[in-house]
């Protein structure tokens, strides 16, 4: 294999990567830098894009860098601001900004396990904190929450005084609005009927951290820390939900929540794709479709597996989970 085609294998590998985190074609052709060196021989343009790669990846790799000692890093080495672009998209590189993980929690995995009746020692013994997923099939035993929530309870539960639905609750009141136009849960609960049941209009998702304890009250009395959770297993009084209509779903990320997390499925059907780190991509090379119907609960540590998900069939998703340690 020539050097030629040697750096064209890495670039295809690189480029394949950066798809699976959720970028497109477009989203690479349309980046300052690449215009900037579309003037120049097509390998050493390449070359100049992974070695925006390379920086990234090592720095975070070796110095955990945050985003402004990153910038500052690739600034010395002698790249240009437009050369630095691929290190200002948005999630993608700030993903890389990260601990770096160990492979084990992936090696081996062939297929995301689905198993019911889990008892607590093979829970803590196989899955708790070793990084390796898992869906219990049975895990809302005694919930009433699949007979209560839906788009019109949330609605009618969060009042017009509450912190969530103005965004200025600070960070306990998280609101996500993947890449909708959404920009607090209040705009949410105000969306048009058809636009809510995916009649007109885009598709839509979108997630929150509870931080109101009236409604905290309420989602207790219809949901319970899951029965595979043993007692000395400290789950977060956190709520995080998250919903949304057909046909969309969350772009592919990772989490900085700190903790392994878990993830009921109250309403509807939905689909996650879980992708090894990029530090683990050689030896694990495989990613995984997990199907989650409702009555199912996903536990995975988020921090670790970059995800994305998307709602299937024609109803309403909605899900509940929290951390825990």
């Amino acid at each position: 294999m020539t050097k030629e085609e040697e750096f064209k294998k890495e670039f295809d590998i690189l480029y394949i990567r950066a798809k699976s985190l959720g970028l497109s074609k477009q989203d690479i052709g349309e980046l300052d830098c690449v215009g900037k060196l579309s003037g120049t021989g097509r390998w050493l343009k390449l070359f100049l894009l992974l070695s925006i790669f390379a920086v990234g990846a090592l720095a975070a790799a070796a110095f955990q860098l945050k985003s402004h000692h990153l910038s500052a890093l690739s600034t010395m080495m002698g790249y240009t601001e437009q050369e630095q672009c691929f290190l200002e998209l948005y999630e993608p590189i700030s993903d890389m900004l990260r601990p770096v993980v160990d492979c084990q929690i992936c090696q081996s995995v062939s297929k995301i396990d689905r198993v019911k009746s889990l008892s607590h020692a093979d829970f803590m013994k196989k899955y708790a904190f070793t990084g390796r997923p898992v869906v219990v099939t049975d895990g809302m035993k005694d919930w009433s929450a699949p007979d209560h929530f839906s788009f019109k309870f949330f609605k009618k539960l969060y009042k017009k005084n509450s912190p969530n639905l103005s965004g200025d609750g600070g960070e306990e009141c998280q609101f996500f609005p993947y890449r909708t136009a959404f920009e607090t849960l209040g705009e949410v609960f105000s969306m048009p009927t058809e636009m809510r049941d995916g009649v007109t209009g885009k598709p839509w998702y979108i997630g929150w951290s509870n931080c109101d304890p009236q409604v905290g009250n309420v989602l207790r009395k219809h949901y319970k820390k899951p029965y595979f959770l043993p007692e000395e297993v400290e789950s977060s009084k956190t709520d995080w939900i998250f919903m949304g209509s057909p046909k969309y779903g969350a772009h592919m990320h990772i989490d900085a929540v700190g903790k392994v997390s878990w993830q009921g499925q109250v309403t509807g059907t939905k689909i996650w794709t879980l992708v090894p780190p990029p530090e683990c991509w050689y030896k694990c090379p495989q990613q995984h479709e997990v199907l989650l119907n409702q009555g199912d609960i996903l536990v995975v540590d988020t921090n670790k597996w970059f995800h994305s998900t998307f709602i299937l069939n024609n109803s309403m998703s909605i899900t509940i989970g929290s951390e825990f340690d």
